[in-house]
């Protein structure tokens, strides 16, 4: 165990909540950002698909560089190029330059974000204490997601929109000083591993192809032809990935996925429960935010403020998450954590277009954010448990690619729902008809989540099957 905990737990807590916030905190901006730098009608989308075809694409890749070159290494690195990204993006003169330096800070939280749970997993040993980093991890990421949005908000309001990427710069220094006081160098790369080229080539074309194409689908329907090839390219892509992958079993060469990760019940529960919690929440988070500005004409500050009592309340859920887990299994927590957040969305569902903050946004705002906030530390514990130390960085990039991409699939596929609803028509009632659809199947991915704890997930008290292949020096660890 490293001798600074503490530390370690406070710079990725930093480095986890910068992340997380940048997800969300560009998209109340964007009407500033587009009068800022002229940006087309159709490029605007751009300032924010570009972060997450880069991170979403890249996760699988980054989690495995860190195995491999050192989690410090690609930590390190990660926060420095996000920090310069945000830089360049802060001061960009024109649309062609901001986008680009959004593809880069994905690119950047592609690798420090695997890292950095990885540190957390081999920091803290499996019991009450990687219990209660774990909380602390998942109360930041949710609450950065969350936060995101009003600072946005404000920073739009009353700093100027090129301030919501320039704030990253400080939380980068800060997280980087701690990085380098608390954690110890990298340990000598073993001798006889050699990267997997071929097989992070193919993964990360076929996942960047599939983020491409649900993107896709968003602008120009799924059966358009830009959309369907993109897709076909994307599953050819990943299915030679799966084959070169079962083919390096055993090899010379470390595979960038070892499959018999996913046979683990613990793993594979843990990465459907997150992909369809993802999907859930990306798009209630949208659709509640179009509501607010566009049906209750609150403005960006307004909208930002009134993310607050679903921050307290993922905080809330974390904390309530950390006391229980050091006696319970992940699963105690998934089920009763998504029912709340499935029967919160359905409460969303009833948003009423001549309705108002307290009566449509508060009451299923603290609800569905304890739910949520009651699973997100589990869901980490059970995607990374009985994980070899050398493989924690496969299964959390495995994790936050599952986060990511159900993100990215939920809110093309609800916005195509939402869109379908609505129709030509622009009234209050057509769009918030729309809306309520939307997050009405955004409550029942939460349901069918809940079913997949119940069904796939270990029942306590039963011992899965190591996930890694053993060694003399770093045997697998067990479920308890």
């Amino acid at each position: 165990m490293y001798k600074k905990p503490g530390l370690i737990l406070t710079a990725v807590a930093a480095a986890q909540f910068m992340a997380a916030l940048d997800i969300s905190v560009v998209n109340v901006a964007l009407p500033a950002i587009r009068v800022g730098l002229d940006f087309g009608p159709a490029q605007l989308q751009w300032v924010v698909h570009a972060y997450a075809l880069a991170f979403g694409g890249l996760l699988l890749l980054g989690g495995r560089l860190s195995d491999l070159y050192g989690r410090r290494r690609l930590f390190a690195s990660g926060l420095a190029l996000f920090g310069l990204s945000s830089l360049a993006g802060g001061l960009a003169q024109s649309a062609d330059l901001l986008v680009a330096a959004r593809a880069v800070q994905g690119v950047a939280a592609a690798a420090l974000v695997p890292a950095a749970l990885a540190m957390l997993t081999t920091t803290f040993p499996e019991g009450p204490s990687r219990t209660r980093a774990l909380g602390v991890w998942s109360a930041v990421n949710a609450a950065g997601g969350a936060t995101g949005v009003l600072a946005g908000g404000l920073l739009t309001d009353h700093a100027g929109w090129r301030w919501v990427m320039l704030v990253n710069v400080p939380v980068v220094v800060a997280a980087l000083a701690l990085a380098m006081l608390a954690v110890p160098a990298d340990p000598p790369r073993p001798r006889g591993e050699r990267p997997d080229l071929l097989g992070a080539l193919l993964g990360t074309c076929g996942v960047t192809l599939l983020v491409l194409g649900v993107v896709r689908a968003g602008e120009g329907g799924w059966t358009s032809p830009a959309t369907l090839g993109t897709l076909v390219a994307s599953v050819a892509l990943l299915t030679a990935f799966a084959g070169v992958e079962a083919a390096r079993a055993g090899g010379p060469r470390t595979p960038m996925i070892r499959l018999g990760l996913l046979r683990d019940r613990s793993v594979a529960g843990a990465n459907l429960f997150i992909f369809l919690a993802g999907a859930g929440m990306f798009a209630a988070f949208y659709f509640v935010s179009l509501y607010m500005q566009g049906v209750l004409r609150m403005s960006a500050t307004a909208t930002g403020l009134a993310f607050l009592p679903f921050t307290f309340g993922t905080v809330l859920g974390a904390v309530i998450a950390t006391r229980v887990s050091a006696r319970h299994a992940p699963r105690a927590l998934l089920v009763p954590g998504g029912a709340l957040a499935a029967i919160g969305f359905g409460w969303f569902s009833l948003i009423d277009p001549s309705g108002s903050f307290a009566a449509d946004i508060l009451g299923p705002s603290l609800v569905t954010s304890v739910g949520l906030g009651m699973c997100f530390a589990p869901l980490a514990a059970a995607g990374t448990s009985g994980v070899a130390p050398r493989e924690a960085g496969m299964a959390s990039g495995l994790l936050n690619s599952s986060r990511q991409l159900g993100g990215s699939v939920g809110l093309a596929v609800l916005t195509t729902v939402a869109a379908a609803r609505t129709g030509a028509a622009a009234t209050p009632e057509a769009l918030t008809s729309g809306y309520s659809l939307g997050l009405a199947v955004s409550g029942l991915l939460l349901a069918v989540a809940v079913a997949v704890a119940l069904t796939v997930l270990p029942r306590p008290g039963r011992t899965a099957p190591p996930t890694a292949s053993t060694s003399p020096r770093e045997p697998a660890a067990t479920h308890g």
